[in-house]
């Protein structure tokens, strides 16, 4: 029982941590020295479906994949957990940024949910920011509760 929940515990570290690392990289990586391939994501410049910020999915799903790798041919060890809690985290941020925010599939259009309404509140409060200078709120799924109070407000009236 100890080992299963360590290994829980392995995945919700690693899925959390993620969010900070993707915070980190977002302010100081991609609104820095990369902003040559995110720029585009905050100003439509290309006309098909992919934007030159897409590469870093493949950036960000290389650790997942090769802890969910080594960690298979070291027998499940703990790179394993922390690939998977890697990786499931990079479904979550694909989902809520691409699919729910996005609407890069128009999917999940609607929703009533004050959590989710405050993720797109402060998701396009980032994006009111057309260059690199002066942003906010670059993180995903843990957002300042200053956009739950906005949502609620919002949905009140």
């Amino acid at each position: 029982m100890e080992t299963v929940i360590a290994k829980i515990l392995m995945v919700v570290i690693a899925f959390s941590g993620m969010e900070a690392v993707a915070w980190f990289t977002h302010k100081y990586i991609m609104h820095k020295f990369l902003w040559r391939l995110h720029k585009d994501h905050h100003k439509k410049e290309s006309s098909g479906f992919f934007e030159h910020n897409d590469f870093f999915f493949l950036i960000f799903a290389l650790p997942g994949i090769a802890g969910l790798f080594w960690g298979v041919i070291y027998h499940f060890n703990f790179l394993f957990w922390c690939g998977l809690g890697i990786s499931l985290y990079g479904m979550a941020y694909f989902l809520v940024h691409d699919v729910f925010i996005h609407q890069r599939f128009k999917i999940f259009r609607n929703t009533d949910n004050s959590y989710l309404r405050a993720i797109r509140r402060a998701h396009k409060m980032h994006h009111k920011h057309l260059g690199k200078e002066d942003g906010e709120c670059f993180g995903m799924l843990f957002i300042p509760f200053k956009y739950f109070r906005s949502s609620k407000t919002k949905s009140a009236s």
